[in-house]
């Protein structure tokens, strides 16, 4: 039997994916939650072979979650659950440790295979994200944990000098972040990067 959580922050979605796992003969579902706090917790006593992690949730998103799950249980597989078809997310959340991304419009039979296809170590990607990732090259950009900070900083509206305190960096300092981010991401101005990046997760 494979274990399963399913960490979704829609009563919906996890009402969907319950009843479909709750009526497989190889599948044993160990609970679903709607945060990652409350996964997490859960995760420090029981042992799971694989979570469906959404992507969009309120407190952490699903790719920050899928980082750390990878680094604290390594043996655990995760399975992207989205309504984002867009390349750029589905890379970075496989680039995150995750073994397969499906749309939530999956099929019965997709889920239950996709499940049991990352038990045996492959990669599953729905049917329409494996053509996106195969006819489409998004470029993602590499940031630094000192960028990622800036950036969050900036989205919070503060400015150059107010980022250097709190960083205790110099404006300078601050500014040469700002352009390397600009250029990263290939924006012109700082309310475009917030844009992308937020859209990009990285924020």
């Amino acid at each position: 039997m494979i274990s399963v959580i399913i960490i979704d922050d829609h009563p919906l979605v996890l009402n969907g994916f319950e009843f479909i796992l709750k009526n497989t003969s190889t599948i044993v579902l160990r609970g679903s939650f709607s945060s990652t706090k409350d996964a997490f917790e859960f995760l420090t006593t029981e042992a799971v072979d694989v979570i469906l992690m959404d992507i969009n949730m309120p407190e952490m998103n699903g790719i920050d979650a899928t980082e750390i799950i990878k680094k604290k249980y390594p043996d655990t597989r995760v399975i992207a659950i989205s309504n984002l078809n867009e390349g750029s997310i589905a890379v970075r959340m496989l680039k995150a440790g995750a073994l397969g991304y499906l749309l939530k419009n999956v099929s019965t039979d997709e889920l239950i295979e996709g499940i049991e296809a990352v038990m045996r170590g492959e990669q599953v990607l729905s049917k329409e994200m494996r053509f996106i990732l195969t006819n489409k090259q998004d470029d993602i950009p590499t940031v630094s944990q000192r960028e990622r900070q800036v950036l969050a900083l900036m989205a919070q509206g503060h400015t150059t000098a107010k980022i250097g305190e709190q960083m205790f960096i110099s404006p300078l300092t601050v500014e040469s972040h700002r352009r390397n981010l600009l250029q990263k991401f290939g924006v012109t101005n700082s309310a475009s990067l917030i844009h992308k990046a937020t859209e990009m997760k990285f924020i």
